[in-house]
C-alpha cells in the first residue's frame, strides 16, 4: 500500500516508524476546522507523539511491555478544510490499514474524525467515552461537525450500535433524539453511581449482539483537573483510573480500532497529551494480553 494521502510528522509515536510487520498502525489527523470554542486540536497528534517518546511503555496493569509489540507510525493525514472530504480520505486510509490486518490507532484532531475511521469497518459497533453526546442534527449550519458527527454515525451504523459513556454536556434535542432512537448512554454521574462493574455489565449485555467494536476516547471524558487541554472542557468528569479500568475489560478480540481525540495542547503544559499517550500504550497492552479468549472473560 502506498498511503499516498499521508505526510511525514515531526515525531513518531513511541519512536516507531513504518514496518511491514506491524500489528498496530498510528495515524495522525491534524484537523480542527469545525471546532467552536477552543481550537488547537490540530496540534494534538504531534503533542501525543512527543509525550509518548517520554513515557515508559511498560504497563503495570498486566505486566506487559509495549516495546515488544511491532507498531508503526504512518504519519499525518493530509487534511482538507472540508470535514466531509477529510473524513472520506481518512476512511480510505484506515480501510487500507485494516486490509493489512493491522489495528488502526487514530490521533486527533477534533472528534469529527471518528466519522471517517468508523466507516472503514463493516458492521461495527461503537463505544464512545465523551463528555458530549454529539447527537445534534446540525450545529451552526453544519451537518457534519464535532457536535453532530454522532448523529451522522447513527444514520450510518444504526442507533442501536452506539453506546456513549461519560455524558454530562447535552441539549434537549440530543436527549430527545437518544430517547426516540434508542441510543444508549450513561452520564458521568451514572458511572459514579453504578461503578466500573455496573458499566461493564451493561456494556456486556449490549455488546453481545456485535462481532466488532470500535472505541473512541474524547479526552474531555476526563475531568478538566486531569485533562485541561481540550477543546470543550466540562466539569464533573471522571478519572484516568476509572477510564483505564473500563478499557482494560473492554479490550479484546472484538475491539478493532481506537481513536483518541480533542487534545488541544496550547491550553495546558502537556498533561492532556501525556494522558492520551498513556491511554494508547495501555490499550495496546490490553489488546495484546487479552487476545486469548480462553483465558479472560469477554463480551
Amino acid at each position: 500500500m502506498s498511503y499516498s494521502s499521508l505526510s511525514c510528522q515531526r515525531f513518531e509515536f513511541g519512536g516507531f516508524s513504518r514496518s511491514e510487520h506491524a500489528r498496530y498502525s498510528v495515524i495522525g489527523v491534524p484537523y480542527d476546522f469545525t471546532s467552536t470554542y477552543r481550537p488547537g486540536s490540530r496540534f494534538g497528534p504531534n503533542a501525543i507523539r512527543e509525550a509518548s517518546i517520554n513515557l515508559e511503555a511498560y504497563c503495570l496493569r498486566n505486566m506487559f511491555d509495549v516495546e515488544d509489540v511491532p507498531i508503526e507510525d504512518l504519519g499525518d493525514l493530509n487534511v482538507l478544510t472540508d470535514a466531509g472530504a477529510t473524513t472520506d480520505l481518512l476512511q480510505k486510509v484506515v480501510a487500507e490499514v485494516v486490509s493489512e490486518n493491522k489495528f488502526p490507532i487514530v490521533l486527533g484532531g477534533e472528534h469529527t474524525i471518528t466519522y471517517g475511521s468508523v466507516r472503514a469497518f463493516d458492521e461495527t459497533a461503537l463505544i464512545s467515552f465523551d463528555a458530549h453526546l454529539d447527537l445534534r442534527d446540525e450545529y451552526l449550519g453544519n451537518k457534519l461537525s464535532h457536535a453532530a458527527f454522532m448523529h451522522r454515525l447513527c444514520e450510518f451504523l444504526g442507533p442501536e450500535r452506539i453506546f456513549e459513556i461519560g455524558s454530562r454536556a447535552v441539549c434537549p434535542e440530543e436527549l430527545n433524539f437518544a430517547k426516540e432512537t434508542g441510543v444508549k448512554y450513561l452520564t458521568s454521574r451514572d458511572v459514579l453511581k453504578i461503578g466500573v462493574t455496573g458499566v461493564l455489565s451493561k456494556l456486556r449485555d449490549w455488546a453481545s449482539s456485535f462481532d466488532r467494536i470500535y472505541v473512541t476516547v474524547d479526552m474531555d471524558f476526563l475531568d478538566p483537573s486531569y485533562a485541561p487541554g481540550v477543546g470543550n472542557p466540562v466539569p464533573e468528569g471522571l478519572s484516568p483510573t476509572m477510564l483505564l479500568d473500563m478499557l482494560q475489560r473492554i479490550c479484546g478480540p472484538k475491539v478493532v480500532g481506537l481513536d483518541v481525540v480533542e487534545v488541544s495542547p496550547s491550553y495546558d503544559s502537556g498533561l492532556t497529551a501525556i494522558q492520551a499517550a498513556n491511554i494508547v500504550y495501555n490499550v495496546i497492552a490490553f489488546q495484546e494480553a487479552r487476545q486469548d479468549s480462553t483465558k479472560q472473560e469477554r463480551y
